[in-house]
Formats: structure tokens, C-alpha cells, sequence
């Protein structure tokens, strides 16, 4: 059994989706892991992760404008440290996750055909998050 751990840093335009899938697919197979699982991990509490259709950007759009509606800026929220988008891009995230497990089959990510992995920024300002993977496997 092998492990192995990586740090990505993503710069964000933005609240909106990003797809990491192009920099995490090259890095697990540079690992030549056969079989294992690798745990995608974001580090922060107002961003999240998600596996989505990567095909139609309609999808994205869709998503966003949900949330938008789910938890608004305005709010009239207690916690606003930093800003109006502040507590409901905690809230985003909490209805979210920050950790995703995807199996690994064949040295390849087990993804279906339409799915992607994706950052979820939830802060109107551009940011630069930290995603961490962590493989283990054989």
C-alpha cells in the first residue's frame, strides 16, 4: 500500500464553479496507483467541492443561481466580518461538503463519463484556495 499527498492552489474569479478535474486527473496518474481512493479536500469554510456534469454549462448556471436563492447575500445575518457574501457563503458550504472520495480504477479516476470535480467558490472576490488530495491505494 502507497500514499502520496499534493497541495493544488486554485485562484477563483469569483463566487461560481471551477473545474479542477484537468489538474487532480494528471497528478493521480503521475502517482501509477492501480487501485486506491483519493480524498479531495478543501481547506477553507466559504468554498466547497463537488462532483457535477462538466458537459453543459447550463448545469453550472443553474447551480449558482439555487444558491443564490438558497442563501442570499442581505440576509440580515449576525456574522458579516468580513462583508455581506460572508455568512452565506458559509451557509453554501455547510449544504455543500469540502471532501470528496473518488475511487481509482486502472491508474484512472472511476468518474462517469459527464462528471467533473469542481471548486465551488462562494465569495463574490477572486480568492486563492488550497485543495489537497490525498491517495492511497496499490
Amino acid at each position: 500500500m502507497h500514499q502520496f499527498l499534493h497541495t493544488l492552489q486554485v485562484t477563483t474569479g469569483g463566487k461560481g464553479l471551477v473545474e479542477i478535474t484537468p489538474q487532480v486527473r494528471p497528478w493521480v496518474e503521475a502517482q501509477r496507483i492501480g487501485t486506491g481512493l483519493l480524498t479531495v479536500f478543501c481547506r477553507h469554510t466559504s468554498a466547497s467541492l463537488l462532483i457535477q456534469e462538466n458537459a453543459d454549462p447550463d448545469v453550472r448556471a443553474d447551480l449558482e443561481a439555487f444558491f443564490e436563492r438558497v442563501a442570499p447575500e442581505g440576509g440580515h445575518y449576525i456574522h458579516d466580518s468580513e462583508g455581506p457574501d460572508d455568512m452565506p457563503a458559509h451557509i453554501r458550504t455547510a449544504l455543500t461538503q469540502v471532501q470528496l472520495s473518488i475511487p481509482v480504477a486502472s491508474g484512472r479516476l472511476a468518474l462517469g463519463t459527464w462528471q467533473g470535480i469542481y471548486l465551488f467558490e462562494h465569495r463574490r472576490r477572486p480568492h486563492r484556495r488550497e485543495i489537497v488530495l490525498h491517495l492511497l491505494g496499490e
